[in-house]
């Protein structure tokens, strides 16, 4: 039992876990996740749910205290205006919608400026601070 708590407790094995620790997160950054599909099969529309992760500005047109629509959100963002995304930039229903090749950004389902033709090719109902109870958005 000693020898084990020796061995356990050694700079070794700390030097040898943080250099584990150091290639997985150097092989995790250069993992690209990439949709592929087969040749013959394409995707017309994207439909997301969720909550803040995927919210692209739904909140802005609800009563919430929930809302990312002011600075610094969105400096990473074309034009660097918040748009009621929970984060600077692209959100993954973005980036999966991209990658699909069906748009660009996929819009928030409650945004004013909403077309006709969103819809045929998919929206996002998402909403930050969303839950199954109702007291939910009361709390946040």
């Amino acid at each position: 039992m000693g020898v084990f708590m020796k061995v356990f407790n050694s700079s070794s094995c700390s030097t040898s876990l943080m250099l584990r620790f150091v290639l997985l997160l150097v092989l995790s950054l250069r993992t690209k996740g990439v949709v592929k599909l087969p040749p013959n099969i394409s995707i017309p529309a994207l439909i997301a749910f969720g909550d803040s992760i995927v919210d692209p500005g739904n909140n802005n047109n609800i009563k919430s205290l929930v809302k990312c629509n002011f600075p610094p959100y969105g400096k990473d963002f074309e034009g660097g205006i918040p748009t009621g995304r929970f984060c600077n930039g692209k959100i993954p229903s973005d980036l999966l919608a991209e990658e699909l090749g069906i748009k660009e950004l996929l819009p928030a389902y409650l945004d004013p400026n909403l077309k006709a033709s969103d819809l045929v090719t998919g929206v996002c109902f998402s909403s930050g601070a969303s839950g199954y109870d109702p007291l939910t958005p009361k709390i946040a």
